[in-house]
């Protein structure tokens, strides 16, 4: 691994974050030094205080760099791997670095969605009785689907990138994860579910799936906050689409309804 030198960077995070979670397993897989701050005011949507300061979308991860400050998960990605360009996370060649980063970007986006909603339901409660049986069958059957994407993708090698540890698999790993978490791993015996077993051994991994577990068991107690209105659950884009096609019209309303979720910035605390 790769030494960073000077004083630790500031990442404000959640560890719960699959976007949190892919930056720290870069910055370890660099050997670069962070600390990580839950920021008081997350979930909150408030403006006042350092968190809005360094991102007005007040989402995690930001990343503080001396003077530099950035938000955006890929972003700061491309931002590590610049910086500290040794050990490469990013292939040399053009086409297999867009692999990885479309590999990223579905995961972003389409995967991250659909681990959410299915959060929703399980720590948050948003839907109950028959509509959340629907709501979880359509999100069990989407991510057979993204899974399946995955494998492909992956195919015969040991990791995304072929022969080593890169890109997109610090990208995928979070979801991948959190599907096993949640119950929905790749089917024992695949090939996406021995990538997964391999991964969570790296130690820049192991770490940061323990620190998500760690988290996850806390979940249950912290979701009061979440449905009383005390912070508000951020309703963006992939996440916004996966609830109204997934049957969740009125869990939308709902939320608007009793001021328990919230929608991006500019206007949106």
């Amino acid at each position: 691994m790769g030494g960073a030198e000077g004083t630790a960077m500031l990442l404000y995070d959640h560890p719960l974050s699959s976007y949190a979670q892919k930056i720290r397993i870069a910055l370890r897989e660099k050997g670069v030094p962070f600390t990580a701050e839950l920021p008081e005011s997350f979930g909150t949507g408030r403006s006042d205080g350092p968190f809005a300061a360094a991102n007005p979308r007040a989402e995690v991860p930001v990343l503080i760099d001396g003077d530099a400050t950035i938000f955006e998960s890929t972003i700061i990605l491309e931002y590590i791997e610049e910086r500290w360009p040794e050990p490469p996370l990013l292939p040399r060649d053009p086409a297999a670095r867009a692999f990885a980063r479309v590999t990223e970007e579905v995961c972003d986006t389409q995967y991250e969605a659909v681990n959410w909603g299915f959060g929703e339901i399980l720590w948050f409660r948003r839907a109950t009785g028959e509509l959340a049986d629907r709501m979880r069958a359509q999100a069990a059957a989407q991510t057979r689907v993204l899974q399946d994407w995955l494998a492909h993708r992956l195919g015969d090698a040991d990791w995304f990138g072929g022969a080593r540890f890169g890109w997109a698999d610090a990208a995928a790993a979070p979801l991948v994860n959190r599907s096993v978490h949640y119950g929905l791993g790749p089917a024992a015996g695949s090939a996406l579910a021995a990538w997964h077993a391999r991964v969570r051994e790296r130690p820049s991994v192991a770490a940061t799936f323990a620190e998500f577990e760690a988290a996850a068991a806390r979940m249950a107690a912290a979701s009061d906050h979440y449905t009383s209105g005390g912070r508000r659950r951020e309703y963006r884009d992939h996440r916004l689409e996966w609830m109204i096609k997934s049957g969740g019209v009125e869990v939308v309303l709902a939320g608007l309804r009793d001021g328990n979720i919230r929608f991006p910035w500019p206007g949106g605390a």
